[in-house]
C-alpha cells in the first residue's frame, strides 16, 4: 500500500470515529445542546481537527442522516432485483420503510427535515452531492417498479415519477407528523401502524382495476 493510500484510509477511519462520537452525543444531549468541543472530546480530537473533516454541527448531523438514506437505497434496490410480482415489490417497500424507521427513527426525521428545510443552503456541495446521488438512486428505483407496473397493464395510466412522488411523500409526511403526537402520548408508536394502512390505500389506488 502506498503512502497515498494509506493516508485516505487513515481519513476514512478518522471520519467514522467522528461520526460514531457525534452519534453518541446528538443522542445524549440532543442537536440543540451538542457543541463540537464535545463531539472531539468523546472522539479524543481537538476542535480544529474536527473542522478539517465537518463544515459546522449541521454537516456532520447531516452525515447521520447521509448514512440512513444509503441504507433506505440499498435496502430499496435489493427490492427492485427481487424476482416477484410489482403488487410485491410496493408490499417491500413498506417493510423496508418501517424498517429503516426501526433502525434509527431520530435521524431518519432528521433527514426529513433536512430534505424540506433551509439545511441543505449550509452544506458543502460533497455533502449536498451525497444526498442528491442517494435520494435519486431510492427515488428511481421506485419509480422503476412503478413504471414496470404501468407497462404491464397493472398499475393506473398516471405519470411514474409523480406517483413515486406520491409514495416517498406519504412515508416522510407520516414520519413527520404521526411521529408529533409523541409530545401528546409517549407511549405509544403511531408511525408504523399509519405507514401500513397507508400502503393498503396506496397499493388499492395504484390498481388498475
Amino acid at each position: 500500500m502506498g503512502i497515498y493510500e494509506r493516508k485516505q484510509r487513515e481519513k476514512e477511519k478518522r471520519k467514522i470515529e467522528i461520526i460514531n462520537a457525534a452519534r453518541k452525543v446528538f443522542s445524549s444531549k440532543g442537536f440543540n445542546s451538542s457543541t463540537m468541543e464535545e463531539i472531539a472530546t468523546e472522539a479524543e480530537l481537538s476542535p480544529g481537527t474536527l473542522y478539517l473533516y465537518f463544515k459546522n454541527k449541521e454537516e456532520l448531523h447531516t452525515s447521520l442522516s447521509i448514512e440512513i438514506l444509503k441504507y433506505l437505497a440499498d435496502e430499496i434496490q435489493k427490492v427492485v432485483i427481487e424476482d416477484i410480482s410489482v403488487e410485491k415489490k410496493i408490499d417491500r417497500f413498506r417493510d423496508v420503510f418501517i424498517q429503516v424507521y426501526d433502525h434509527d427513527p431520530n435521524i431518519l426525521i432528521n433527514l426529513f427535515h433536512l430534505q424540506s428545510g433551509e439545511t441543505l443552503q449550509n452544506l458543502s456541495d460533497e455533502v449536498l452531492q451525497q444526498i442528491k446521488i442517494y435520494s435519486s438512486l431510492a427515488h428511481g428505483a421506485i419509480t422503476n417498479v412503478i413504471k414496470e407496473g404501468i407497462e404491464q397493464g397493472i398499475f393506473i395510466d398516471e405519470h411514474p415519477v409523480a406517483l413515486a412522488d406520491v409514495l416517498w411523500a406519504s412515508y416522510a409526511g407520516i414520519v413527520l407528523w404521526v411521529d408529533s403526537k409523541r409530545l401528546l402520548n409517549d407511549q405509544k408508536d403511531f408511525v408504523k401502524p399509519t405507514l401500513k394502512t397507508a400502503f393498503a390505500l396506496i397499493s388499492r389506488g395504484l390498481q388498475k382495476n
